[in-house]
């Protein structure tokens, strides 16, 4: 099996840290060397302590739900011989009280439109296509999935 890597980083420079007046922006960097701005939801952290230009974690939840629902789309589409032109996805992430009464991504809807080019699946194909991607997804599959964590202190 394969691992994946994302290095997360904050650093508070000169900003004062006791008072909660510190910024959440953050960097992102991936193992491909793409680098993202992160940063808290300004509907959890009120601006200006949030960026709402960056990416926050429930935002990339979302993504990466529906990045990973289209990839598998789109093969599964290829290999039934179906031709995809355009993939458009709408995802709405919802937040609430999960079963337990704590916050949670309760509901994400993903809303993808597809263009194709020459044959068109009819609705039942194309709802098909869509169950077996969901099936195949990694991170459908991954969302209630076993979270470790091991700290350090650095320079201790």
């Amino acid at each position: 099996m394969a691992d994946y890597h994302a290095t997360i980083h904050w650093t508070r420079g000169d900003q004062p840290f006791a008072d909660r007046r510190y910024s959440r922006r953050h960097e992102l960097r991936f193992d491909g060397g793409a680098v993202v701005p992160g940063s808290s939801s300004p509907h959890s952290v009120k601006l200006p302590y949030s960026d709402p230009a960056a990416v926050d974690p429930e935002e990339a939840f979302v993504a990466s739900l529906s990045s990973c629902h289209m990839l598998w789309f789109l093969d599964l589409a290829c290999r039934a011989g179906w031709v995809v032109d355009d993939y458009r996805d709408e995802a709405v992430g919802t937040m609430g009280r999960n079963a337990d009464g704590r916050l949670a991504m309760t509901q994400v809807t993903l809303r993808p439109a597809v263009r194709f080019a020459g044959r068109v699946p009819d609705a039942d194909e194309h709802a098909r296509l869509h169950h077996a991607a969901h099936e195949e997804c990694y991170i459908a599959s991954s969302v209630k999935s076993e979270l470790r964590c091991e700290p350090s202190i650095v320079g201790a």
